[in-house]
């Protein structure tokens, strides 16, 4: 937004340069009007001299006239190609500046759309690292149940004594090993007395 204002600013400058270099123009050609006015003045002028006086006077005055008029024609010209070469060059500043603000608010569209697009993202990973820990705390509530289970079937086996403070998966694991050999054996010794 500060580099379209800036732009902005900056078109306003140019375009009141041009419209200051328009005036200018515009006076020049009208002191060239004025000009071509008193040249009239003094053709009239000569019209009411005598012949030869108008002859000669009319030769001087014209010459004059018209060395002084093509000194100004001259200036004027110069001025005006200058003005125009000026006018040129800030109607392409112009130009040149409203396309980069064209190209500044294109690129702000797609800023504001990516942000859009990472923001949607973002709350799609939100909303699966709510249903992620949701699930997790299910499973670990499961699995926990499910360890209880295991520990008070292992631990309520006549001739087992109960565990002292919170035991270890090894420490469960180990129970369970315990009681799955003593089982063993009892069955081995069983089948080797003979009995069903």
């Amino acid at each position: 937004t500060g580099a379209i204002s800036s732009l902005q600013r900056q078109m306003e400058i140019q375009e009141s340069e041009l419209r200051r270099i328009r005036s200018e123009k515009e006076l020049l050609q009208k002191q060239l009007r004025e000009r071509e006015a008193q040249f009239q003045a003094v053709s009239d002028k000569l019209c009411s001299l005598t012949e030869e006086q108008r002859q000669e006077e009319a030769v001087m005055m014209m010459e004059e006239e018209n060395h002084n008029l093509q000194q100004v024609v001259t200036e004027q010209e110069f001025q005006l190609a200058e003005q125009n070469k000026l006018i040129s060059e800030l109607q392409g500043t112009i130009s040149q500046l409203q396309a980069e603000a064209v190209t500044t608010r294109l690129h702000l569209l797609e800023q504001k759309q990516a942000q859009k697009e990472i923001q949607s993202q973002l709350e799609e990973l939100q909303h699966t690292e709510l249903q992620t820990r949701v699930a997790l705390e299910l499973s670990s509530s499961k699995f926990e149940r499910y360890r209880n289970k295991i520990i008070q079937a292992t631990f309520s086996v006549e001739g087992s004594q109960d565990p002292h403070g919170e035991l270890t998966d090894d420490e469960v694991l180990e129970a369970m090993q315990k009681l799955f050999n003593e089982r063993t054996e009892f069955q081995q010794m069983l089948k080797n007395k003979g009995s069903k």
